[in-house]
This record gives C-alpha cells, structure tokens and sequence, in this order.
C-alpha cells in the first residue's frame, strides 16, 4: 500500500465519498489510488478546479459533514481559492488537498512548484499543514478533518509528489516523535450558564414587540424556532442563508431580511423594542432596529460572532437548538391574537399581495418575477435551491415559499459569482433521490455554468432521481450591477462593462444531451416549469426576461431615489424601460389602471 492509498482509506473511515477535483501530474500518485481503493470513494471530476472547491462547499451546506477537493500543484492548487473563501466565509467544512512538487525539489524555483503552505495560510488558517513522511498521514487526516467540523472551517493538506508514491504506515511505531489519532468526531453540547438564560429570558419577557432574526446557524433547530417564536409572539425575518431554516408558509415569518429582503422584515426590524438573533451574522445594521431602539440577545455557537452587528443586552454562546430548549421554560406565554402578530400577519397578507401585483407587470419580453412566481407553488418536496449571486438572489430571496423539508443556499458572505451550478451537482452527489433546482443569472452562466453543464451531463445517470433544472435569466446584462449603479451611485449604466452577448441556452443544452426548454412569453412559464419538473433527464430552462425590470429594495431611501434621478438625468441607454417598469412596481395598482384606461384619457 502506498501514501496514496492510506490517504483515501482513510479519508473513506471518516465517512467521506466524494472527491471533487480535477486532475494534474501533481497528483498522479493520488489519481492512481482511486484506481485501486475499493473503500467506495469516487473522484467526480469537475470542469476547472474553482468548481471543485464550490461543489466542495455545496457538499458540506447540504450534508453537515466536510466537503472535500482536490487539485495539483502550482495553478491548480491557485484555483481552488475563491471557492474555498466561499466555504470560510459561510462557515462550511471542506478539507482542500492539493499536490506539490518533489522534495528534493522544493526550494529550486521548480516548475508549478508554489509556496503552497503561504498561499493557503490565510484561507485555512486552522490547520494547513505538508505531508513530509508517510507516517504523518493518519495524523494530518484526522486533524485536518476534525478540525474542519469543530471550527467549521477550511483546511489543507499538501502532499509532494514522491511522498505519494511512498510505502504506507498504518501506525506509526510506539516511539518518541509520533503521533497517535483516531477517527470521528461528536459536535458537544454546548449551552450558556444559568445565570446568562435567565438574564435573557428576563429581556424577552419584558418585550412587548418581539422580532426574531434566524440564520444558518440555527438550521437543525426549526422546531424550536417555531416554538420560541409562538411563546414571545414574535415574528421571524430570515437572513439569506437561513432561508430554509424555517418554512415561509407560517403566519408570522416574514421572509428575507436586507437589500434582497421583504417589507414585512423591515417593518419586523422598524416596530419591534426586543430583538432575538439566532445564528446570524447579518451585517447591514440599516436593516436592524436603530441602537438603542430594542432591547438585544444573541445566540451564536462561536463566541467571537457575538454582540458584533448590534449592541444586545445579552449574548449567548451556544447551539441554537440546545440553548432554545434551555430558554422555552424560562419565557412567558402571550396570548395568541396580539396586536403586534396582527400586524405581522397583515403586512405579509399585503406584501404577497403586492409581489403577485410585481409578478405580472407587462415586461419585454419576460418579467422575472413571474418565472419565480409560477415556480413557486410547484416547488417538489423535498427540494433543494440554489441561487447564483445577482438579480437571481433577488427574486429566490422574495418570489419563493420555502416549505418544511427543503434545503436552500446560496454564496452568503463572500457572494461570490458562479456557485448556483456547482452547488446543485454537489447536492445530487449528495442527495441524488432528491429534485434539485440551480436558479442563475446569465453572467454566471458564462463565467462557469456552461462549462459544468457538461459535468451534469457526464453524470446525470448515476442519480436515482435525475432531476436538476437549471433556470437560467437571460436578459444580456450584469443586471444586479447594472442597477447597484444606478440606485448607489447615480451612474447610468455603462454598457462596455455590463452588456453581455446573447448565448443559445436551451439549444446547447441538448446538443450535450440534456433538455433545453426556451420561454419568451409569460403564457408559456407554467407550461415550462411543468414540463422541467416531470422531465427524466436534467432541463436548461432558458427565461428570455427583461433587464430593465428594477430589483427594488424593501424600503427606498432618499439617496437610492436620488441617484435614480441622477441616472436618468445622466442619460441611462435603457431610461425608457427603466422609468417605465420602475413605475409600474412601485405603483402596480396605477400601472394596471394606466393599461386600461382608454387612450386620451
């Protein structure tokens, strides 16, 4: 047995199945390992290495267990970079492996040879560490996995190329200078003292106008959000990445919170004096009660994310779920038709109303929001989301019910282009009995969708359930940019940096033997949502829509409306169908009565 195979044997002791890379000379000794292991342990070859670090992250977003990648030396290694800021970011396991130069060689200014463990200090700064004999790799396996979990967090493993081609030893000998580990790893319980839960009950309970703020942190502990929520009487925003973390279709969640976030949130984050934040650290504080406005307690599992985007009274180091728990009996029970539910319940009535007026606002030739709307109410059980960053983030934030038993996520803190369609491969990899749906921009589409279309198709077949449908928004534009200029700067847009060529979506996609569907009419989006979801092969869902369709924040603030009017003022190439769909979803109601009314009126 070699370096090379101890690796995977162990990598497959500690549950893991996938591998995700793309090859190299630089780790030849590795490839051929997957060769010979029999341990089940598969090598999913992506189309470039920053794909294998998204799938990576993606893996370990919807497993709760490490994502791991590979890649050689040198530009290989380099690759895997912005996806693996992705995953330190958003706080997901992923053990990177990369190859590297010979031993001998290290040092010599040698060909591909990079200081690896500099490049990757920062981005897994826990743990990056050079495999120099073969009885360090038991060792630098189960630390590099270990840590990952525990810290939830990126690490490194380099291996030169001739130590993968070396003897293994299983177990180093019982001498001096050796290191002794095991495998597997149990997340602690962990929940605050006494004193510190009965300090923040005493908070909640003095409020009379709760508002509760869930992020991906407390994913696992729905049953307990919902029942907090029920006792304080609380209405529950969602920060992007805990979309999931609780279904939309409850009378008291208002959504997405943020630029991409819902009106009800932001009246939830205006009105409330207590304010409960669980696993989130959402940092736009224009979005969260003014200081000194509520009254604040935080849960967080990693005390250094604690009391850091608004003063609160009382900070709580702990699981989500186990800290819930520990406070449920300390809290007083409201009644259940308070005033302040009412008006939650009233806002979100009028807002869903609104985004079905938003909806159906004529569009050139595809409003957007009408392809999220018809989708929608046929989202399967069980599904899994994913969304590109840009105006696609906009419309899955706002136009989508999240329902019980369904995953989503997206790129949270680095927002990051490109991970909508390696996140969904990852997530048939690891779910493949489940329907997965990648909702992205055109511009990620040709950055790198494209290209790992051809990774679907490659490995389609091997998925119990083949459904993946990848709807792509093909308006010709770097639309969410394009309006981040308008609405921030007061900048027309610049059509050098922001136009993009027309690309055949759909048609390509069957040339590489998937299902393309084309919708440009909006009697069309159901049909085609309904033929995507009962399709027996992946579907590109090509949404010809229209750019000129504003992503409208949930309050507009003085600046933004007057840096629209400087935009126009500045000569927008697109004003005419800016102004005209800004009016309309500003004001539907009046667009709509406009329509009808005979002209001359």
């Amino acid at each position: 047995m070699k370096v090379s195979d101890h690796l995977l044997k162990r990598l497959s002791a500690w549950d893991v199945h996938h591998v995700y890379g793309y090859p190299g000379d630089g780790i030849n000794g590795l490839l051929g390992a997957f060769q010979r292991n029999d341990h089940g342990l598969k090598f999913v070859q992506t189309r470039h290495e920053e794909m294998a670090a998204f799938m990576a992250c993606g893996h370990a977003k919807f497993t709760d267990h490490v994502g791991v990648c590979m890649a050689t030396s040198g530009p290989g290694a380099i690759h895997l970079l912005n996806g693996l800021y992705d995953a330190k970011m958003d706080h997901a396991p992923v053990v990177a492996i990369v190859g590297q130069a010979a031993r001998s060689a290290i040092g010599g200014d040698y060909q591909q040879e990079v200081d690896l463990a500099n490049l990757f200090k920062d981005v897994a700064h826990e743990y990056v560490h050079t495999c120099m004999t073969p009885e360090s790799v038991r060792h630098l396996v189960d630390r590099a996995m270990r840590i990952a979990l525990a810290e939830r967090t990126v690490t490194c493993l380099i291996f030169p190329k001739d130590v993968q081609e070396m003897t293994a030893v299983e177990s180093p000998p019982h001498a001096h200078d050796t290191v002794h580990t095991s495998i597997a790893y149990a997340r602690p319980r962990v929940v605050p003292s006494e004193d510190s839960l009965d300090r923040a009950a005493a908070v909640l309970n003095a409020g009379e106008r709760v508002a509760m703020l869930v992020g991906n942190g407390a994913r696992g502990a729905t049953d307990e959000v919902i029942a907090v929520a029920d006792v304080l009487g609380a209405g529950v925003a969602k920060a992007l990445l805990g979309r999931a973390v609780i279904p939309d279709d409850l009378p008291f969640v208002t959504g997405s919170i943020g630029l991409l976030g819902t009106k009800p949130s932001w009246d939830l984050m205006s009105d409330c004096d207590t304010l409960l934040m669980v696993g989130s650290s959402f940092p736009y504080a224009e979005f969260l009660p003014k200081e000194g406005a509520a009254r604040g307690v935080q849960i967080d599992i990693d005390g250094r994310m604690v009391g850091m985007r608004y003063p609160m009274e009382v900070n709580l180091v702990g699981d989500a779920r186990e800290t819930l728990l520990a406070l449920l009996p300390r809290l007083h029970p409201r009644g259940p038709n308070t005033a302040w539910l009412r008006k939650i319940a009233e806002g979100k009535a009028s807002w869903a109303k609104l985004m079905t007026e938003r909806a159906h606002v004529a569009a050139k030739p595809l409003n957007p929001q009408l392809v999220f709307h018809e989708l929608s109410p046929r989202l399967p059980d069980r599904c899994v989301l994913t969304s590109d960053s840009g105006s696609s983030a906009n419309w899955f934030a706002r136009d989508l019910t999240i329902r019980r038993g369904m995953l989503a996520s997206l790129s949270g803190s680095l927002a990051t282009m490109g991970p909508g369609v390696p996140y969904a491969i990852a997530a048939k990899f690891a779910h493949p009995d489940r329907p997965v749906i990648a909702l992205v921009g055109d511009g990620a589409m040709q950055m790198n969708g494209n290209a790992e279309l051809l990774t679907i198709a490659k490995y389609w077949e091997q998925w119990s359930d083949p459904r993946l449908i990848v709807l792509v928004l093909n308006n010709r534009d770097l639309n969410q940019v394009t309006w981040e200029m308008r609405a921030m700067e007061g900048d027309p847009k610049y059509e050098a940096s922001q136009d993009l060529p027309d690309f055949p979506y759909a048609r390509y996609a069957e040339l590489i033997g998937l299902v393309g569907i084309r919708v440009e009419r909006p009697d069309e989006v159901a049909q085609a949502w309904e033929q995507a979801l009962a399709a027996r092969k992946p579907v590109v869902l090509e949404a010809v829509v229209d750019p000129d369709v504003p992503p409208l924040p949930p309050h507009i603030t003085l600046k933004q409306a007057r840096a629209f009017g400087m935009t126009v003022l500045r000569g927008d190439p697109d004003e005419g169908g800016i102004i005209k769909q800004a009016i309309q979803h500003m004001f539907p109601a009046l667009a709509e009565e406009a329509e009808l009314r005979p002209k001359g009126s």
